[in-house]
């Protein structure tokens, strides 16, 4: 099927909307506070239910909470194509995070019901629950529900009931391939590389896989004016060393994973006391898990030899895991093919973001297309993707979802 340039969407209402949905939870400071099952987000969310039915779409909850609108293809029995994101928000967010590919979604909708056009396929638009937070909606939808507590399943039961989800019926927000074909999902970068490279749209090669680290380093706390330096077991020291093998082992990885530091406890932690005792953790994403299983059989050995080095005592233990969500190839090679023939630049690149298209991958068939964020702020209000840039990225949406009607 041929791109039809002609088929775009109306750039004034999009981003009109996009404004009228960032005054729900704005703050005097321009932060959007607009977290998962408060009256902000029910707001929102009957706002954007409003605009699905007028764009012609029926509108369901599923036991999970997601909002789902559908427009019916002309193809009887025919899996959806679905493509949406979030619309709650950070404690201090911004206009663009989620919300950018929800209303995309539904402007895409909108033009094909003005043009009085149907797909073989139906289309889905769904905001997803609590993507901020505990990703329940994507999760359930994908067939994993996360496993909580006592007091936070009744905590999640009580919030799933105020905006028309189940908990008890949860099994029953699982989709799978027969029902979905293919999720798209239009997001902001929430980086810089596309800025940076000069390029306007991103091509999402997948969700980068995570393995999360507690190390815990044992050493000898002792007076810091006399203990010799080469009598010490410095655990912060060591835990210096733990820092930097792990930066560069991350710098000598030909695929260019990310490996952070991001937490740190020194005990006893006084300015004349030789630190005894450290905790941290490792946080390491990479697009390939054999990668990431290849760094953590590195970051042990490191740990070894540091240990030996400093004479503490060194001790590693997961903290949690999330295996890569990888994009589909076709679905890849269509955005990028509508990309150019709509005369905007692509760059191929990882999210190394979680998104509620991670989850979609392990369902079905996925893909990502990804805007620029101006000097790569997100989870702020000062992040910011302009009109013509959430245009662009809407455009490459609806072309996309017209080609893959094809595809599928």
């Amino acid at each position: 099927m041929a791109v039809l340039p002609l088929l775009t969407v109306n750039g004034d209402r999009l981003n009109t909307s996009i404004t009228r949905l960032a005054k729900i939870g704005k703050q005097p400071n321009g932060d959007i506070r607009r977290i998962a099952f408060t009256p902000e987000d029910l707001q929102a969310r009957y706002l954007v239910q409003q605009w699905m039915v007028e764009a012609g779409m029926t509108v369901r909850v599923d036991a999970a909470g997601n909002l789902i609108g559908t427009y019916a293809g002309t193809q009887p029995g025919a899996p959806a194509l679905a493509t949406g994101s979030h619309i709650d928000t950070v404690p201090s967010g911004g206009q663009y995070d989620g919300t950018l590919g929800v209303l995309a979604g539904i402007e895409a909708v909108r033009v094909l019901q003005e043009s009085q056009m149907r797909l073989k396929h139906p289309i889905e638009v769904i905001v997803f629950t609590d993507e901020e937070s505990s990703m329940v909606g994507c999760q359930a939808m994908a067939g994993m529900v996360p496993a909580l507590t006592d007091h936070k399943l009744e905590q999640m039961r009580s919030r799933l009931e105020t905006i028309g989800g189940n908990w008890d019926e949860i099994e029953k927000a699982r989709r799978d391939r027969t029902q979905i074909a293919a999720f798209v999902e239009l997001h902001v970068e929430q980086g810089a590389v596309l800025e940076r490279t000069q390029k306007q749209i991103g091509v999402v090669q997948g969700v980068v896989g995570m393995s999360r680290q507690t190390i815990t380093i044992e050493g000898q706390a002792n007076h810091a004016g006399t203990t010799p330096m080469d009598m010490r077991q410095d655990a912060l020291v060591a835990a210096a060393h733990i820092v930097l093998a792990v930066q560069q082992m991350a710098l000598a990885m030909p695929s260019q994973p990310v490996a952070t530091v991001g937490f740190l406890t020194v005990a006893p932690n006084a300015v004349n006391i030789v630190p005894g005792h450290v905790e941290l953790t490792v946080d390491m994403r990479d697009l390939s898990a054999t990668v990431l299983g290849d760094m953590l059989t590195q970051l042990k050995q490191a740990l070894q030899d540091i240990a030996a080095k400093t004479n503490t005592h060194i001790h590693i233990e997961p903290l949690n895991a999330m295996e890569p969500s990888l994009a589909a190839p076709q679905i890849q090679q269509v955005i990028e093919q509508v990309a150019h023939t709509l005369n905007l630049s692509t760059h191929s690149l990882p999210s190394r973001a979680g998104h509620d298209a991670m989850e979609m991958g392990r369902l079905t068939d996925m893909g990502m297309i990804f805007v620029p964020s101006q000097q790569g702020l997100s989870h702020s209000g000062a992040e910011y993707t302009s009109p013509e840039q959430c245009v662009q990225g809407a455009n490459v949406l609806l072309q996309t979802l017209l080609r893959l009607d094809e595809v599928y």
